[in-house]
């Protein structure tokens, strides 16, 4: 019994695993053509689903890109050609991975850099703190002695 509801189970999560949304029409007969499509399209962001590559989308406008990736590798282009191709189309936004290049320098600068910052920021907002703080002062003898008439009791 244990070993059916296993089963079961495994089935479950196999079914519920999401499927890539290349449809059979779509797929080259060659298939190392197909193989660099799949590659390509991994490294493409659908623009209407926000973190999902083309492969993995439903969107008509992913269908299209891989329709057109698929379309230039069989006109004999390089993978970095359809990049190039589909980024001068609709932007760099359409790639997974950005560049490191030109102004993109600043963004992937920012978040580092700003982590530093507020480290630095938190530092000196403790040594700040610390050296504010008064130190204790030792009690009067009146302060003593109320205090020890309280602890008596």
């Amino acid at each position: 019994m244990k070993r059916v509801l296993t089963s079961l189970g495994l089935i479950l999560v196999l079914l519920a695993s999401p499927a890539l949304a290349v449809n059979p029409d779509e797929v080259l007969d060659d298939p190392v053509l197909e193989q660099r499509a799949r590659e390509l399209g991994q490294g493409l962001r659908c623009v209407v689903c926000r973190g999902e590559n083309i492969d993995e989308s439903n969107a008509a406008i992913a269908r299209d890109l891989r329709l057109l990736v698929r379309e230039r590798l069989v006109k004999g282009d390089t993978n970095q050609e359809v990049l190039d191709f589909v980024v001068e189309r609709y932007g760099e936004y359409v790639l997974m991975k950005p560049t490191t290049e030109g102004a993109n320098k600043l963004l992937w600068a920012t978040g580092p850099v700003l982590f530093i910052l507020a480290a630095l920021t938190g530092l000196a907002y403790l040594r700040r703190r610390s050296n504010a703080a008064e130190p204790a002062r030792a009690l009067s003898a009146g302060e003593q002695a109320r205090l020890d008439e309280l602890m008596k009791d």
